[in-house]
């Protein structure tokens, strides 16, 4: 009887624990609301309307934020994804293509995500205005990409950028120079969501202004944002009503993602009732790639599983290549329709990414974030389709901008080719140390871009500069120790070398 008696009032504390719980959760979000409607009362009635647009898609974020009880995955109920729900490329691409090929791509939409700065590579203004080949930035090589197509198959494929309020004022006084080019491009916003203080979890902003120290108050939520934004800004509708019924879909700063007409094919040759939804280009991992996320199966749907979500003990099994064989690259192929269906009925489901920062006053803030592949458990006959590297080639760093800047690529109506002349298709690993960070000092650092065609490993770190016409091979390290400086002289080649210490080419 007392261990009944002793069950019970276990069971009835573990009850009284869940009930206290579930009040503080709707005590928290009464407070929430209240500080939200006090942040419109501070704007005008033209803001206000956007804004509290914004904050009904943050209530629902910050709703589920304060439900969360744990892991958003069981390891143990993680699966392979089935053989067929992860296509090779060249099986698409040995089917080849129809005569009709313009017809599929007046179905097509190019959407770009444009919400972020060029801080990381000490830029001002948004990254996608960063020169990158023969002083192109990645938005001049996204628009001649579209123009190309256009001209060539005489069709009308828009181009979509996702802003941020970073990025939105820069890149619409800078989209006038495209106005005679054959391409129609559209702007939409990502949402604005306030940062809330880590211990309140209240917003630390105390009006909707972007001035000052209000400015940090504010992120744009991740690119999981871009179902709500696109909707709530009318595009959608607007792209629906002109036949438009796919959307392609990466990062502004992935070079390698262009329009694949292959894989554009596959999508629209669907039959009606077996229309896939949604595509996901994955590629192989290498050692570089182990913290990119996974396609998994998970309770009978194909799922995308990021290192946020994997529990510590089973942290270096997602790192482990040969259980986890390819990552996501962000290419995304995703039907319009479904898009409307799914935010009409409020079924769109991503896991949230709960994103710690600190403020420059030093207050501890976070900021909740989703992911736009995190989508794809919630759309119909999703499918990966495992690309060449080649159409992963992101621009992060200037070590990236050393390889899309070399003679390893040729550029032709904004894209960027492997050189032939180059024995292995994979990219050599570069690593520029902290001299090189800032693009105006990287450039500094180069009378001329060297050849690198057969290149496989660069470290360089210190005060490095290169003349013009330097030749790397096989595997260069260049070390220039603190107060030292390294000039390599023009018309150098060097092969599988270590540099280091002190070397200066005087002229006199």
């Amino acid at each position: 009887m007392a261990v009944y008696v002793e069950g019970l009032s276990k069971a009835l504390a573990g009850r009284g624990m869940a009930q206290f719980q579930e009040m503080m959760r709707q005590q928290l979000e009464s407070l929430m609301h209240a500080e939200l409607e006090k942040l419109l009362d501070t704007s005008t009635s033209a803001e206000k309307e956007v804004s509290r647009k914004d904050f009904e898609g943050f209530k629902n974020l910050f709703h589920r934020f304060l439900q969360v009880k744990g892991p958003s995955v069981e390891w143990i109920k993680i699966q392979r994804p089935p053989e067929y729900s992860i296509q090779p490329y060249d099986r698409i691409a040995a089917r080849g293509l129809p005569d009709n090929v313009a017809d599929s791509l007046n179905k097509l939409v190019v959407v770009k995500l444009n919400g972020g700065l060029g801080t990381s590579m000490g830029c001002k203004g948004p990254k996608s205005l960063i020169s990158v080949r023969n002083e192109n930035t990645f938005l001049d090589l996204t628009v001649q990409q579209i123009e190309h197509l256009n001209k060539t198959y005489n069709t009308d494929v828009p181009l979509v950028l996702m802003n941020s309020f970073n990025t939105d004022e820069d890149t619409k006084k800078i989209l006038q120079k495209y106005t005679h080019h054959r391409v129609k491009i559209h702007t939409f916003n990502q949402s604005r969501y306030p940062r809330i203080n880590k211990e309140s979890l209240l917003p630390v902003s105390t009006n909707l202004t972007m001035n000052g120290q209000n400015t940090e108050g504010w992120y744009p939520p991740g690119h999981g944002d871009i179902y709500a934004s696109f909707y709530n800004s009318g595009l959608l509708d607007q792209l629906i009503a002109q036949g438009k019924e796919y959307i392609f879909v990466s990062n502004i700063d992935n070079l390698g993602a262009t329009v694949d007409l292959h894989i554009l094919q596959h999508l629209v040759q669907q039959p009606n009732g077996k229309r896939c939804e949604f595509i996901m280009e994955v590629t192989d991992k290498t050692r570089a790639d182990v913290k990119g996320g996974t396609l998994i199966q998970y309770d009978g749907k194909l799922r995308l599983l990021e290192i946020a979500q994997v529990p510590k003990a089973h942290v270096d099994e997602f790192k482990s290549v040969s259980k986890f064989k390819i990552f996501n690259t962000n290419n995304l192929w995703i039907s319009l329709a479904a898009i409307k269906r799914l935010q009409e009925q409020k079924a769109m489901d991503m896991e949230i990414i709960v994103n710690p920062k600190t403020l420059d006053g030093g207050q501890n803030v976070i900021q909740l974030e989703t992911a736009v592949g995190a989508a794809i458990k919630c759309f119909e006959n999703a499918l990966g389709i495992n690309v060449p590297r080649s159409r992963f080639l992101p621009v992060k760093t200037t070590s990236d901008l050393l390889l899309v800047m070399s003679n390893l690529y040729s550029l032709e109506a904004g894209c960027l080719t492997m050189s032939p002349k180059r024995e292995f298709p994979t990219t050599p690993h570069v690593k520029l140390g902290s001299s090189f960070t800032k693009v105006q000092e990287y450039l500094t650092r180069f009378e001329s871009i060297p050849d690198i065609l057969e290149l496989d490993h660069l470290t360089v770190s210190g005060d490095v500069t290169f003349g013009k016409n330097v030749s790397l091979k096989g595997t260069v390290i260049i070390i220039a120790n603190h107060g030292d400086r390294i000039d390599i002289p023009a018309g150098s080649m060097l092969e599988n070398k270590i540099v280091s210490g002190n070397l200066r080419i005087m002229d006199h």
